[in-house]
């Protein structure tokens, strides 16, 4: 199955360089680029993407708030694509509230051509790019310096079983399911259907939110 791509930058440079290399891969097709985030809404409803790669500054509607519209559309719009955000630094304060807008998580523009792809690939698996240690990093920032929500996250954690907390917690710290597997000694599948019932049951997108909610509900403690 080929990748819908729509790319936003508001470097056309940029643009062109990223669709160069993802339309070079067999299994990828970059059906459309924007400059902005207006741009990106009015591309997103024509070309229908399953992952648009975000910037996250850019001029009339930044990233972030063109990926909360993307990822929370109005009534009526069926389509909602993997959104991944594309930043220069490593630490962004727009990160951590595009994960928690439902994202599935960031790369550094300056990353090697073969993380783009292949992070392309795993965003539109539904899977979250958590991997790299930058990441968890900003999520324990933001988590560790944000107020606490109005409503306590730690309720909607009862309605999970004792495995499935123990596989939240461990998905939090940045664990993939092959490492979970082997931590839990269980196969890999069975780590998959646990992750599958804690999204349903926590009515959560992707990895990336149930990672936001760990550290929210203080089931991860920031920097343990």
């Amino acid at each position: 199955m080929t990748i819908r791509v729509l790319i936003v930058d508001d470097q056309a440079m940029v643009r062109a360089g990223f669709a160069a290399l993802l339309n070079a891969q067999s299994d990828i097709d970059v059906v459309g680029d924007a400059a902005d985030g207006k741009q990106a809404l009015e591309a997103s409803g024509r070309t229908h993407p399953d992952v648009v790669l975000m910037d996250v500054r850019m001029p009339e509607m930044d990233g972030l708030e063109a990926a909360r519209r993307l990822l929370d559309p109005p009534p009526g719009v069926v389509h909602r694509p993997k959104v991944l955000m594309l930043t220069t630094f490593d630490v962004d304060d727009y990160v951590y509230e595009a994960l928690r807008a439902g994202a599935s998580g960031f790369l550094l523009k300056d990353a090697p051509p073969a993380d783009l792809i292949a992070a392309v690939r795993v965003v539109a698996a539904g899977e979250a790019l958590l991997a790299p240690s930058v990441t968890r990093r900003l999520i324990e920032d933001f988590a560790r310096t944000r107020p606490a929500p109005r409503r306590d996250p730690r309720l909607r954690l009862n309605g999970l079983t004792p495995r499935e907390t123990e596989v939240l917690e461990l998905i939090a710290r940045g664990l993939s399911n092959q490492q979970i597997a082997e931590r839990l000694v269980v196969a890999e599948q069975t780590v998959k259907t646990h992750i599958g019932r804690i999204l349903a049951k926590l009515d959560l997108r992707d990895r990336a939110q149930a990672v936001v909610l760990a550290y929210e509900s203080g089931l991860v403690t920031p920097g343990q």
